[in-house]
C-alpha cells in the first residue's frame, strides 16, 4: 500500500470556509498606509481555501503558490500551515514539509493531523524511529484513527517489530472493516515468515473488500503461482498489472515495503513470458495516439 500522506482532507478544507469573516478597521490616519491585518488574514485563508480545492485535484504545482501566499497573510493560522506542509509533502519536498508541519504543531500542539504528517515526513526520510514516536503522539490524540494506527503499523514493520506491527494492523482494520492495506500488509509480513497460506488468506480478504486492489491481487497471484497453480496465478498477474501497472516495478514493490522474499518470487514471476506481454500491451496502449473522431 502506498504510504499514506492523507494531508489535504475535505476536514480541513471545510474548516477553513467556517472561519467567519473578519470586521474591517474603520479609523484612517490621513497620509499614512494603513495595513488591515484582519483583512489581509482573510484573504490568505481565502487563498488557503483555493489550494485546498485544487489539492483535492492533485493539482499540486497550481495550489503550491497559494499555499505560500497564505501563510504569510495567515501566519497565525495552523490550517493554512498544515495545508502548505502537507503540499509539500505531496510533492516530495520532505525538509520543506517538515518544516511547515512544525510551525502547525507549534501553533496547536493538540492537532493529532499534523503529528500524523511529521510521522509520515521522518517516514518518507526512513527514520522510523522518530516517525514511530509521530505517530505514538498523535495516537493519544486520536486513538481510534485507522490511518494512524496503520502508519503506526509500517513504522514498527520498518523497525522489524513484526508482532507489534501486526497488532497495530489489526487495530486499524478493528476501528475500519474495510481497511483492505492493513490486511494485505499483514500478509506481506506472513510472506516473509514463510507462512505463504496465511499470507494468502490475508489477500484473498483484502480482495473480498476490493476486487480492484491491484496489489493484494498481484502478491496473491505471484503466490498462487509460487505454489504451484501457474494457470490461477498468471491470469491473476495480468488482472493485477491492467489495473495498475505501476505493480511490474521492483521498486514500486519495495517502497510499498514488501519484502526480500516475496520481490524476489515477484521478480521471477515478472519476466515470465505472459506477464511480460502483459506489462508491454500495457505501454503500448497508454502510448498509442488517441484516435480522431469522426465529425458528426
Amino acid at each position: 500500500m502506498p504510504k499514506r500522506i492523507g494531508l489535504i482532507s475535505l476536514v480541513v478544507v471545510c474548516s477553513l470556509w467556517s472561519i467567519p469573516k473578519a470586521t474591517h478597521a474603520q479609523a484612517l490616519i490621513p497620509h499614512t498606509l494603513q495595513l488591515d491585518t484582519a483583512k489581509l488574514e482573510q484573504q490568505g485563508l481565502s487563498l488557503a481555501q483555493e489550494a485546498a480545492q485544487l489539492a483535492q485535484f492533485q493539482q499540486y504545482e497550481m495550489a503550491m503558490p497559494r499555499a505560500r501566499l497564505a501563510v504569510q497573510l495567515a501566519p497565525k493560522s495552523d490550517k493554512v500551515w498544515f495545508l502548505l506542509g502537507g503540499l509539500y509533502l505531496q510533492t516530495k519536498k520532505v525538509d520543506d514539509a517538515i518544516a511547515a508541519l512544525k510551525k502547525a504543531q507549534s501553533l496547536n500542539p493538540k492537532n493529532g493531523d499534523v503529528l500524523f504528517a511529521l510521522g509520515s515526513a521522518h517516514f518518507q526520510q526512513q527514520k522510523y524511529p522518530i516517525a514511530a514516536n509521530y505517530f505514538q503522539e498523535g495516537l493519544k490524540l486520536k486513538p481510534n484513527d485507522p490511518e494512524g494506527l496503520f502508519d503506526l503499523g509500517n513504522a514498527y514493520y520498518m523497525l522489524g517489530r513484526l508482532p507489534d506491527a501486526i497488532a497495530q494492523y489489526n487495530k486499524a482494520v478493528s476501528q475500519d472493516k474495510k481497511f483492505w492495506p492493513a490486511i494485505n500488509n499483514i500478509g506481506l509480513i506472513k510472506y516473509e515468515q514463510g507462512d505463504v497460506q496465511g499470507a494468502i488468506k490475508q489477500w484473498q480478504a483484502a480482495l473480498a473488500i476490493d476486487k480492484q486492489a491491484a496489489e493484494p491481487l498481484l502478491a496473491l497471484a505471484v503466490a498462487l503461482y509460487t505454489q504451484g497453480d501457474q494457470k490461477q496465478g498468471l491470469a491473476m498477474g495480468e488482472t493485477a498489472l491492467r489495473i495498475d501497472d505501476r505493480y511490474g516495478d521492483l521498486d514500486f514493490l519495495k517502497q510499498n515495503l514488501w519484502g526480500q522474499r516475496l520481490l524476489s518470487d515477484t521478480q521471477k514471476f515478472l519476466q515470465l513470458p505472459r506477464i511480460q506481454a502483459a506489462l508491454q500491451q500495457r505501454g503500448a496502449n497508454q502510448s498509442a495516439p488517441t484516435a480522431p473522431q469522426p465529425a458528426q
